[in-house]
């Protein structure tokens, strides 16, 4: 089924769900063990099996817009080092002298052709090739080549650089992310101005995404922002993969009746919202003025998390009093997710180590959830010949 199709039978069973008071579901409901959000050896297997071998999201593309331009930043102990070569491509190092193991950038973006050890003055390229060690004659014979910067498997598309973080593993980037990132291409996020980053802490990475899953807790955690632009507790779920598709229809969806059916499609934030997720730990919400695309970075034990909110728009400020209004709104979309959903989450982590549960329940409604809890223990099984989890 083609995208316009795709999604224009998508908005048909959300006008039916918003006329009828139902919403897409499971088959049934579903439990999950708490030691799930609470277990150390389990979290340590997650890294393992699920961040580290399969293509996680490092940076946007708008972070590092030019030749010379590089981030530098922490995933799960691994220091990365995101550069784009003079020809535009992009490559994903770990940040680490090949001498004696010191970080050459410290965390954050900037611009620079080479990088230079802080304590022997190694000098390595932007594409991690060892270029001068200093005192060279007195040092001994040394192979630049084979002291090059550790690289990562890499790829850049639809506006966003993923990277494995295991050196050497290999895998097919187009035909993990599939779908999903064609339609993400097509939103052109290349060419939006980006504005910046903010950073939330909250519980364990699964609370924290679980929250992105679901339209259930609307009315309840979200009574004064979200509610009462969008219907609580109706939803309809579509997949890519592992990759999920949300759709949220807005209070005013009825007004959509009146539009083609095969132009339904191109009402997305006019009668209905998408959350778009990459599997394991991204959201993007696209508005019409700006994207918010949140990235959580699991630990640095099983109970925490750090989440890095990442936003577009459609374009640059024409100066600083609208840049002034623009950052007042990335301000206030942080502030919902931390106030609400990451505040609430962390209360969450605390009643589920206490004790009182022996397994969390996702209902019917909750299908999307369901969907993820069950990649993840395909993931875990680590047996490439199960048969993979459909929605």
């Amino acid at each position: 089924m083609q995208t316009a199709e795709r999604y224009n039978a998508i908005v048909e069973k959300m006008l039916d769900y918003v006329e009828n008071n139902r919403t897409d579901q499971a088959a049934g409901v579903m439990r999950v063990p708490v030691e799930t959000y609470t277990d150390p050896a389990l979290w340590a297997r997650e890294m393992e099996l699920i961040f580290k071998r399969r293509p996680i999201m490092v940076a946007v593309s708008g972070e590092i817009p030019e030749p010379g331009d590089y981030k530098a930043m922490d995933i799960l102990g691994k220091p990365l080092l995101v550069t784009r070569l003079a020809d535009r491509s992009v490559r994903v190092m770990l940040n680490v002298c090949t001498h004696r193991g010191a970080l050459l950038a410290e965390d954050g973006t900037g611009h620079r052709e080479r990088f230079t050890c802080p304590y022997h003055a190694w000098t390595y390229g932007n594409d991690g090739a060892l270029q001068r060690i200093a005192g060279e004659k007195s040092f001994g014979e040394v192979d630049k080549c084979a002291h090059a910067l550790t690289q990562l498997p890499c790829y850049e598309r639809a506006g966003l650089v993923f990277a494995v973080l295991t050196p050497g593993l290999e895998v097919d980037f187009a035909s993990y992310l599939g779908g999903m990132i064609e339609d993400i291409e097509r939103l052109r996020f290349e060419d939006w101005h980006y504005s910046g980053s903010r950073e939330i802490r909250g519980a364990n990475w699964k609370v924290a995404y679980d929250g992105y899953l679901e339209g259930y807790h609307f009315a309840a955690a979200h009574k004064e922002t979200i509610f009462p632009r969008s219907y609580s507790n109706i939803m309809q779920f579509d997949a890519h993969g592992p990759h999920l598709f949300i759709g949220f229809p807005q209070k005013t969806i009825a007004k959509l009746r009146e539009v083609p059916r095969a132009e339904l499609w191109t009402h997305e934030n006019d009668g209905y919202d998408f959350i778009r997720l990459l599997f394991p730990n991204v959201s993007i919400f696209v508005a019409p003025e700006l994207t918010q695309i949140a990235q959580l970075i699991p630990g640095p034990t099983v109970a925490e998390n750090r989440t890095v909110l990442y936003f577009l728009h459609r374009k640059a400020p024409a100066n600083a009093e609208e840049d002034g209004r623009n950052q007042q709104m990335i301000d206030w979309l942080k502030g919902v997710v931390d106030s609400e959903d990451y505040r609430l989450g962390l209360t969450v982590q605390r009643g589920l180590e206490s004790g009182a549960l022996g397994h969390v329940v996702f209902g019917k409604n909750e299908r999307g959830n369901q969907f993820f809890h069950k990649w993840i223990d395909y993931c875990l099984a680590d047996d490439p010949g199960l048969p993979k989890p459909i929605l």
